[in-house]
């Protein structure tokens, strides 16, 4: 089967074609400044990347010059060779713990959760509209980030706020990144040859995570009713007193918005180096002895710490691997070391040549990076939301 996966935003358009069972990527690509002008799209076929700039008034645009990519390049002959289209949808709510085939109940009901991710699931809808009428006989499948933590309890997902919060406005932990956590656990699970597998899954990126995996299940994760809770991120600020905004209004005058804005795209790492979002450049300035960029990092690993620590103790200590993925936890490797040194007093041993042998850009890209009498082996292993998408659909569909 060919399997087309969809990551629609308001302005872009990521996609996938993969090849299943193989698993075998046929073509890829991104849109992008859809709607605006300096559209441009790039597409990567057998390691090539080629690239094209043209406007796009609409994601139907977009989707027909996808579909004359697809053609041209004679990844299909036609378009009966596209078996499903699997789609990444934000939100989920409480609604849905897996994904489902869409029709026009479950898009209706997308819409409905649209308050929850106001950026994400009126793009994401607009998507699958588009798809449906360019190939109205393919079976469209809705892949939700929310859904892989829709097994935590209530004790995790609660907040201590009045309960008529939760009943009435839907309040509540939902936890994000779940199709790329749901990978880990599942090459996790092959690796280790168990389905009751206990897991940390870090998740670190410019938007990171990390969830709490026990017998095979979300059982808490740091990301809360927005992506915003939890871990310091490039641009988030992660976990904060809430008493510091309204403090923080009275004294500059500024607005609900302003301060939103500003939580969401001017703090973390940016924030505190008051220059860098990007991981690299946090490098590339703590080796010029950036103490400003120093300090972004530093307070980057305590975070990370606190959290593996504390899921460490969720689990009793009953830990069947520790592992590292998204683009800074697979190749940030001086990184992962500051934070496994740290883990030393919970029996955690990083093995200083594995974790140097593994980097995005070297030739090995995945492995254990512990020592042997580590108490938790730890791995790097690469994640891959595309091809969750991609088996969620093949599964539905087949």
């Amino acid at each position: 089967m060919k399997i087309l996966t969809v990551n629609a935003g308001s302005s872009s358009l990521k996609f996938n074609l993969i090849s299943l069972p193989e698993e075998q990527e046929l073509i890829s690509g991104n849109f992008e400044k859809i709607g605006l002008t300096g559209g441009l799209y790039s597409i990567k076929i057998n390691g090539s990347k080629i690239k094209k700039e043209i406007d796009m008034k609409n994601h139907k645009d977009a989707i027909e010059l996808l579909i004359k990519e697809l053609l041209d390049n004679k990844i299909i002959k036609s378009l009966t060779e596209i078996d499903g289209v699997g789609h990444r949808i934000v939100h989920g709510g409480n609604k849905y713990a897996k994904s489902v085939l869409i029709d026009d109940e479950v898009i209706k009901t997308i819409e409905e959760l649209s308050s929850l991710a106001p950026l994400h699931n009126p793009a994401n809808v607009m998507g699958i509209k588009a798809f449906k009428e360019a190939l109205p006989d393919v079976p469209m499948v809705g892949v939700f980030d929310t859904a892989f933590h829709q097994t935590m309890g209530e004790e995790e997902y609660l907040y201590a706020v009045p309960y008529s919060w939760y009943k009435d406005e839907q309040i509540r932990k939902y936890g994000f990144h779940g199709t790329s956590h749901k990978y880990i656990t599942k090459v996790m699970q092959e690796k280790l040859g168990k389905e009751n597998v206990n897991l940390i899954s870090c998740h670190i990126g410019s938007g990171g995570s990390i969830c709490c995996i026990k017998d095979g299940k979300s059982f808490d994760t740091t990301m809360g009713f927005t992506p915003n809770a939890g871990l310091i991120m490039g641009t988030r600020c992660g976990d904060i007193d809430y008493s510091i905004i309204p403090y923080y209004m009275s004294k500059t005058g500024k607005t609900l918005e302003e301060v939103d804005t500003i939580l969401n795209k001017k703090s973390g790492l940016f924030g505190i180096s008051e220059e860098f979002s990007d991981h690299r450049d946090i490098e590339n300035a703590m080796k010029e002895g950036n103490k400003q960029a120093t300090l972004a990092n530093n307070m980057y690993v305590n975070r990370i710490v606190d959290y593996i620590a504390k899921y460490y103790v969720k689990l009793e200590g009953h830990v069947d691997a520790l592992v590292f993925t998204a683009g800074l936890g697979e190749n940030a490797r001086e990184f992962r070391e500051a934070i496994l040194t740290k883990l030393e007093c919970l029996g955690i041993f990083v093995d200083l040549d594995l974790n140097n042998e593994i980097a995005g850009y070297l030739d090995k890209h995945e492995g254990l990076i512990s020592k042997e009498e580590s108490s938790v082996p730890v791995y790097v292993i690469p994640t891959n939301e595309e091809l969750m998408l991609a088996l969620d659909t093949y599964e539905l569909i087949k």
